[in-house]
């Protein structure tokens, strides 16, 4: 990681601050590089496949493109504003010789991923989460290739943790992802995301090109899946659920329907379905969410800014998590097997959605502030009083009324942003009691 100098150095001379930040620079990135390397047992090379052009237009980039995006990234304005905010103490070339280094030999989005990103992910890792974990079901073979379909708490970390975890547990990808072209707000974020193994899902289209789009996408991740053997990663609904309650869309099924070949169950048994649940104890975001509640509530035909975008994305990214654990489900296949042959399409449909949300919700870890949430917006105050102290209800309290504090709308309803931020965590409760009750009386 890039060495850090307090804001007036008692070094003895700039000219020696410079030469030892050069140094150390250097050496952290040789060590980069040579960590990488003798990992690098997920590296790169793939059966070449023979591509759709028509894929073109939201795939990310392939291996040949590779070289000559990094080098418009180091000279994208942009970009370089975003990496001197990182180390403001290195010059520009310095800092893009830095990366060049660090990159050297990288040949593909996966590279990309394991050279540059998982450090600086895990980095984040360090800086703020607790601690994190994830398990999984192991029947998940770590050298087949699936599409976790999870419920979504943070728009870019979502994804990248996953990434990490599937790394360090030694699956052989991290996952292709899917992100929403209305984030991709400045050129050199979409070549960023692209390189980092993201395909485009297109927002705000008509009827008819969003029909369009869907059959484009959904025979982009069965090719993904099955042709290039990557994973996929994409969240269970548009957009997060700023409530927190989790619900997968059957239009996201619907669209996973509409590539592959044979029936609609065999359709969905191509892509090898894996529900995965992601809890945080604490949503860096959730003071962001009740603040859009009350817009929205208070203001006819109120949206979201690109710049109300940027800053959702970077407290998500910065901002403290707590605890965090990811829990992937079973694969879905064998339970698809057991749907009835002549099912109505839409019954199908309903069904897998039903069975994903049991799964997730089951598969929700709990906090403290969960359990006073759920007590005080669904239940009796202490009813659940055996999962939390005292001391719990004290710093949960607390951390509301920060959250509240940081609102920014005129005339702000501090019991309504309340009753907002307690809903958001009182509703994996609700769901994890309701799925968890269904599979005790075997429904």
């Amino acid at each position: 990681m890039l060495a850090y100098y307090p804001a007036k150095p008692s070094f003895p001379s700039r000219k020696w601050v410079t030469r030892s930040v050069k140094k150390r620079e250097f050496r952290s990135a040789e060590t980069m590089i040579c960590t990488s390397r003798k990992a690098g047992l997920h590296s790169t090379q793939r059966t070449k496949t023979t591509m759709n052009p028509e894929f073109d237009e939201i795939r990310p980039y392939e291996p040949e493109e590779v070289p000559g995006i990094i080098e418009e990234l180091l000279h994208d304005r942009q970009f370089s504003l975003v990496m001197k905010s990182l180390a403001p103490w290195l010059p520009k070339t310095l800092r893009n010789g830095i990366i060049r280094l660090v990159l050297r030999g990288v040949k593909s989005p996966q590279d990309f991923q394991l050279r540059m990103m998982k450090p600086v992910v895990q980095m984040l890792m360090w800086r703020t989460t607790k601690k994190h974990d994830f398990t999984y079901d192991q029947r998940l073979e770590k050298n087949h290739h699936y599409v976790f379909l999870s419920n979504h708490r943070d728009i870019v970390l979502d994804s990248a943790f996953l990434d990490v975890m599937l790394y360090q547990n030694g699956f052989d990808r991290t996952c292709e992802i899917g992100i929403g072209d209305n984030l991709l707000i400045y050129p050199w974020i979409k070549k960023l995301v692209r390189l980092n193994k993201a395909f485009t899902v297109r927002r705000g289209l008509s009827p008819k090109e969003m029909l369009r789009s869907s059959i484009l996408m959904s025979n982009y991740i069965h090719f993904a899946v099955n042709e290039k053997g990557e994973n996929v990663w994409i969240a269970q609904r548009e957009g997060r659920a700023k409530d927190s309650d989790d619900r997968t869309q059957e239009a996201v099924l619907k669209m996973f329907a509409m590539g592959g070949e044979g029936s609609l169950i065999e359709r969905l048994k191509h892509l090898h379905i894996v529900p995965l649940t992601i809890s945080y104890e604490y949503d860096p975001c959730d003071y962001l969410k009740a603040q859009e509640f009350q817009f929205k509530r208070d203001v006819p035909g109120w949206k979201k800014s690109k710049q109300d975008d940027l800053d959702n994305m970077k407290t998500g990214i910065l901002g403290r998590k707590g605890n965090l654990h990811y829990e992937a489900a079973p694969c879905i296949d064998e339970w698809l097997d057991t749907l009835p042959a002549d099912m109505p399409k839409q019954e199908i449909f309903a069904a897998v959605a039903k069975h994903i949300d049991k799964e997730i919700h089951s598969r929700y870890r709990l906090y403290p502030g969960n359990w006073i949430a759920y007590d005080e917006i669904f239940g009796t105050p202490g009813a659940n009083k055996d999962k939390y102290s005292d001391a719990d209800i004290k710093t949960f309290e607390a951390y509301v009324a920060e959250r509240i504090a940081k609102v920014r709308v005129p005339n702000p309803d501090n019991a309504f942003l309340r009753e907002r931020i307690l809903t958001m965590y009182a509703n994996p409760v609700r769901n994890y009691l309701a799925a968890t009750a269904e599979a005790e009386s075997g429904k």
